[in-house]
């Protein structure tokens, strides 16, 4: 199979299944997900996902359907099922089914699965960026489905053919990207901003975290502004669908280019880590 969907217990081709117009995600987007990367049919960084993802049920008060246990089980089974191994393993629960009430519905929610082709990319060709206001709300920290300002930050990005958009408080501090974490390097230090309720913490995040603890770079947790963003010495962007890529303009304006060791380094630890963990 080349893209599958799941919903609870059922599944086949993406394409062909349906769920119910009831179910809550089609009137609130009422639910969260998680995601991550597979190769050779081995789902990487699997147990930290699923945590995050039952920690994000658990601040919705959505109740699973499944244990921990259980859905890693279906997921390394559903992989099995694909033409290939290189794959984006997407997950999300919804808070179940019922006519449209803002309350919540009683009882488990809906489990959904897609499994599409994807690939890592190595990191080394620079990318683009944009900024925009971060007029989300205060829970960045659960990964929600609700996700309009960074539909809408991403088609900015791609309509400046850019590859992501890097949001800002007002005031200037910045806080992550439209579906990616943002960090900077700058006299040899590593900055990402805090995991507070203004941002996910990325698991690409916190291997690009034990990356520099393995590499003797120092790396300093706290807020930065959009002036020390473009005064960077490389401007570093992590996601589960690209573990570590860099930028080389921002708004058009040059960026980074001025510590290709220390990224290099980062780069290949971390794609070296991945590689390891996914093979046959």
């Amino acid at each position: 199979m080349e893209r599958l969907g799941y919903y609870n217990g059922e599944y086949g081709p993406l394409e062909e299944m349906k769920v119910p117009m009831n179910d809550r995600v089609s009137w609130f987007g009422d639910g969260v997900y998680d995601a991550g990367p597979c190769r050779n049919y081995r789902i990487f960084a699997l147990d930290e996902h699923v945590d995050r993802f039952f920690r994000s049920a658990s601040l919705l008060e959505i109740e699973m359907p499944v244990g921990k246990q259980e859905l890693k089980d279906i997921l390394n089974r559903l992989v099995r099922e694909m033409d290939s191994g290189s794959l984006f393993v997407y997950y999300q629960v919804t808070r179940g089914t019922g006519v449209r009430r803002h309350a919540f519905t009683a009882g488990a929610g809906n489990l959904w699965i897609t499994l599409t082709p994807a690939t890592i990319s190595d990191g080394c060709a620079p990318v683009q960026l944009i900024t925009m206001e971060d007029t989300r709300f205060f829970h960045c920290n659960i990964k929600t489905l609700n996700l309009i300002p960074s539909v809408i930050a991403s088609q900015r990005a791609k309509e400046a053919g850019c590859a992501e958009t890097v949001f800002y408080r007002p005031g200037g501090r910045v806080t992550e990207c439209a579906h990616s974490n943002v960090h900077i390097l700058k006299d040899g230090t590593l900055y990402t901003a805090p995991t507070d309720n203004l941002i996910l913490p990325g698991i690409a995040r916190a291997h690009l975290l034990r990356a520099c603890a393995a590499l003797d770079i120092p790396f300093r947790e706290e807020p930065f502004t959009l002036d020390a963003l473009f005064d960077a010495d490389e401007v570093i962007v992590t996601s589960s669908s690209n573990l570590c890529l860099h930028a080389d303009r921002i708004d058009g304006r040059a960026v980074g280019g001025r510590d290709e060791a220390r990224y290099g380094a980062l780069r290949e630890y971390l794609l070296d880590e991945f590689t390891a963990a996914t093979e046959a």
